[in-house]
């Protein structure tokens, strides 16, 4: 699996969970392109188009997260996927964003959601591991429908 050249934005402020997390992506032979606690930081990186996109729902402004990964989806071309311990936050999803892994994640999980975010990446029709909660949104156009936990 591809996984060198694939660029990751944490967005996170949490820093020991995000520290933790850019250790397992470098583990699994990504790059990590910045940790940003905020949305302010999350655009500064997010200007050198960021491949994939973790993002936290509660961040250091607020619950700022949605906003971010939509944007960061439909402006910026990321495939987002939210880590976050609210998912209910998020309603039936964020449009143009893929889904959601809820936290506390192990690095099993990590690995399984970013290959899948790999492949996801080129083929959106690719499976997700069981473990994901994947957003019944049109990632191309942005018309968000109903959430649903694929199994996969």
């Amino acid at each position: 699996m591809k996984r060198m050249g694939k660029r990751i934005l944490i967005v996170e402020d949490e820093f020991l969970v995000a520290l933790n997390l850019r250790q397992s992506l470098s583990a699994l032979g990504f790059e990590t392109l910045g940790i940003a606690p905020d949305a302010p930081t999350a655009f500064q990186f997010a200007s050198a188009k960021p491949d994939i996109a973790l993002v936290d729902v509660n961040l250091r402004d607020g619950e700022t997260g949605p906003h971010i990964g939509h944007r960061l989806a439909n402006e910026y071309g990321a495939v987002v996927l939210f880590l976050t311990a609210n998912p209910a936050q998020l309603g039936d999803g964020v449009a143009g964003t893929v889904g959601c892994l809820c936290k506390p994640v192990d690095h099993e999980e990590v690995q399984n959601a970013l290959n899948f975010l790999v492949i996801y990446h080129d083929n959106p029709s690719a499976t997700p591991p069981s473990s994901l909660r994947i957003f019944g949104n049109d990632n191309q156009s942005g018309n968000s429908a109903n959430g649903i936990h694929r199994n996969g």
